[in-house]
């Protein structure tokens, strides 16, 4: 509209992954392969092995659901920051491809507060929802063995986080680069004021309590860790939020 007042504009350009194997290394292209290797997780277990015993990855290929997972903790797309900071700019993603964090201890105790979620897969995780996988979608399970006792801590938790991200950042890096005139799909958003329109507030109340039940706030990279927050730390209190932030993962739900 002539009168309205353009505020931020965010692009986010998606690729698409046809086809995930291991490889040897952790890869991803621009034609829609990508690979994983094993070979860092050993060092990355001794980073975090004050709380985290062993860390094992799988990929679940579409439709192979009837198998055991440990608790799923969370459910992580690969996105990164090309230009700008979270709620514009241009966002990179990876679509076909979700990051599956699991979680049990060394005693056999399920990382978990209220209710654990582990069992058989497709009984535990609901497809084709916002935030979820699709039935054509490959999952990335990394499975983490907490230290005894260390599936309920919450910095325990937290550790165990950055441990994924920096595990993913290996393909952060290489998406960044990706030509963004080569994507899959692009959709812009804007953020404008209207005027004579009516103002619209949206209240949200985000779980704080701890461990399994976390938020993250404006971190780094989309759906990330680094350079973010917890609700916790900011004591819970208001917090201001565009549409577009929402969009671009500016929350990080950890449960």
């Amino acid at each position: 509209m002539p009168n309205d007042i353009e505020l931020r504009r965010l692009v986010i350009k998606a690729f698409h992954m046809t086809e995930v194997s291991f490889g040897e290394e952790n890869k991803v292209t621009i034609d829609g392969k990508m690979t994983l290797n094993n070979d860092g997780l050993d060092a990355l277990t001794e980073k975090y092995k004050e709380v985290i015993e062993k860390i094992d990855i799988q990929i679940i290929n579409p439709g192979d659901h009837d198998r055991y997972t440990n608790t799923i903790m969370d459910i992580i797309p690969i996105s990164t920051k090309v230009l700008g900071k979270c709620g514009e700019g241009i966002t990179h993603t990876i679509t076909g491809v979700y990051v599956m964090p699991t979680g049990v201890d060394t005693a056999g105790k399920q990382a978990h507060e209220f209710g654990s979620s582990e069992g058989n897969l497709k009984d535990m995780l609901y497809l084709n929802r916002a935030g979820t996988p699709g039935d054509d979608d490959f999952i990335i399970s990394f499975d983490i063995t907490f230290k005894e006792g260390m599936g309920q801590e919450r910095q325990a938790i937290i550790e165990a986080y950055r441990a994924v991200e920096e595990w993913m950042t290996t393909f952060r890096l290489q998406l960044k680069k990706f030509d963004g005139m080569k994507c899959t799909e692009s959709h812009e958003y804007y953020d404008r004021i209207r005027k004579g329109q009516k103002k619209v507030l949206v209240i949200k109340e985000m779980i704080a309590h701890g461990a399994m039940l976390d938020t993250w706030i404006f971190p780094d990279e989309p759906s990330g860790v680094e350079g973010g927050r917890s609700l916790i730390d900011y004591g819970c209190m208001p917090i201001m939020l565009t549409p577009n932030e929402f969009r671009d993962g500016a929350i990080h739900s950890m449960n």
